[in-house]
């Protein structure tokens, strides 16, 4: 065998940083990488209002845009940064624009930025207390925090015999406390192993979100015994009581187990409100779990005028909400608190040899793992804990009134605009409209002049708006709530879809 050639001839041949070590936390390099990287973020929000909400791109664009294979060798921080504004930024459906008013909006702002920063070079793996103290008691702080921000009882924090978890979306939440309240009923009804998981039935109002039916078959429940139960105009498409109560009790009597029921303080269809109160008393009766999902309202629900919706709360088993979607923290940040930390971790919880230690053992600590799907988890409580401690409850309060004030004034234009209609009432900062049928329209024709106003509105990229489907009708979603959204915003959206329905229904009259 022939001796290493060390020349320096011979390391140029394997590229120009082959004689330097690699070093990728080299502070220089993290301080020099990070001001780029911040002031590209401050740049951005300066330019995206500028910028068309929608991309003008076809499927497969970014694979044109950047080279096919990975790289060989190192490059300069800056080219990357030159793909990413000349490929990447042209291709972002911008939903920090504040002419995004189709979803519910992924709020955020510096604290939590600089919080989520922060979590992330730390890159912490909090899946005990003994990994990271801090970690896990920041998380359980933030939640008592904003427990007490929602008027939330004792039993639902660290102090009582509850608490929470922070989770990446409204899907886990569901899932866990899915499989909680499946374990539940099967010990209730003496089940051996899993054998009486067909006969568990849960319910929902349909307009809940779809992805509480998607957690219901990952959780094993016979989806001929998912009820998914009618809403109407009478109820403003909120689950009815009544109806809930026939329905299982339907069930009992036909063998099966009614085991939970998820109850929406704002379903994202309409904004519908289910009776949080009247559900748990009908869930008493048959020892059932009442989870509320309410991801997008429950952040309105720490300004005392919006608290009502969650009256009876103090009666259910579980409840969560995303401070993502409204309170100014940006994702992923799902809390979930349960009245009985023992019935979830019963459920989810891991001891494997390896994660063995004095805290856990003791009980003096829940490790949050145990309360989640997976094991590793991210720093979440930090970004969550900053946006409290910077901006205060009145700071939150305020960014709440200020856009569900804004959605009145877009409703109140839709309501004296006699070509449109308010199709559900706003409880929120959601506006449901539509043009309405007129001067021999049908409702076929309505729909289709719906549909072309959204589908020219979004084609200008001074806004974007979604629809939905309410009571058979196609209806256009106006959602109010985006950070940097101020009252011109809304403005000007409506003067845009007064003007672009002028065109289509004199359009429409002419073919009728």
């Amino acid at each position: 065998m022939g001796s290493l050639d060390t020349t320096p001839a011979a390391f140029s041949a394997f590229g120009d940083d082959a004689g330097s070590s690699f070093q990728p936390l080299n502070p220089e390099d993290v301080r020099a990488y990070l001001h780029k990287a911040v002031d590209f973020i401050s740049d951005y929000y300066k330019s995206v209002e500028s910028l068309p909400v929608l991309p003008d791109v076809k499927p497969g664009y970014l694979q044109r845009e950047l080279q096919a294979a990975p790289p060989a060798s190192s490059a300069p921080f800056d080219v990357a940064m030159k793909e990413l504004r000349a490929a990447v930024v042209p291709g972002m459906t911008h939903w920090a624009s504040p002419n995004f008013f189709a979803f519910f909006p992924s709020t955020n702002s510096a604290a939590a930025i600089a919080g989520d920063l922060i979590a992330s070079a730390m890159n912490t793996v909090g899946f005990t207390w003994q990994a990271n103290p801090a970690a896990t008691e920041m998380e359980v702080l933030a939640l008592d925090w904003l427990a007490q921000l929602l008027r939330l009882p004792a039993s639902f924090m660290s102090r009582g015999t509850g608490g929470g978890v922070i989770l990446g979306t409204t899907s886990e939440a569901m899932l866990v406390t899915l499989v909680s309240a499946r374990d539940a009923a099967l010990r209730r009804i003496g089940s051996e192993g899993v054998s009486g998981l067909p006969r568990l039935a849960v319910y929902a109002a349909d307009q809940t979100h779809s992805t509480f039916f998607k957690a219901c078959r990952l959780a094993g429940f016979d989806p001929a015994n998912i009820r998914s139960i009618p809403t109407g105009a009478d109820t403003d498409y909120a689950l009815d009581p009544a109806k809930l109560l026939e329905i299982m009790q339907a069930d009992v009597a036909a063998g099966l187990v009614p085991t939970y029921i998820c109850a929406t303080v704002g379903t994202t269809s309409s904004n519908a409100v289910d009776p949080v109160g009247a559900i748990a008393d009908v869930a008493a009766v048959f020892n059932a779990w009442v989870h509320v999902d309410a991801a997008y309202a429950g952040s309105a629900c720490i300004c005392p005028e919006f608290r009502h919706h969650l009256a009876g709360v103090e009666r259910v088993d579980s409840i969560s909400m995303s401070p993502h979607k409204w309170l100014m923290t940006c994702l992923d940040c799902t809390c979930l608190w349960v009245r009985d930390t023992h019935r979830l971790t019963g459920s989810l919880e891991t001891n494997p040899e390896y994660l063995k230690n004095d805290a856990s053992e003791s009980g003096a600590v829940t490790d949050l793992k145990d309360m989640q799907v997976g094991v590793g988890r991210r720093f979440r409580g930090l970004k969550l804990w900053m946006v409290m401690r910077t901006y205060g409850a009145a700071k939150l309060q305020e960014h709440i009134r200020s856009d569900v004030a804004m959605a009145k004034m877009f409703e109140d234009n839709v309501r004296s605009d006699d070509r449109f209609e308010v199709v559900v009432p706003r409880n929120f900062a959601l506006v449901c409209f539509r043009i309405k049928p007129s001067r021999g329209m049908t409702e076929e024709d309505a729909d289709e002049a719906n549909r072309e106003l959204m589908e020219r509105l979004n084609r200008t990229g001074k806004a974007y708006l979604a629809h939905t489907v309410v009571g058979g009708k196609f209806v256009l979603r106006f959602a109010v709530g985006s950070s940097l959204q101020e009252e011109r915003h809304v403005r000007s959206a409506w003067e845009l879809i007064k003007k672009t329905t002028a065109e289509i229904m004199q359009e429409t009259y002419a073919s009728i």
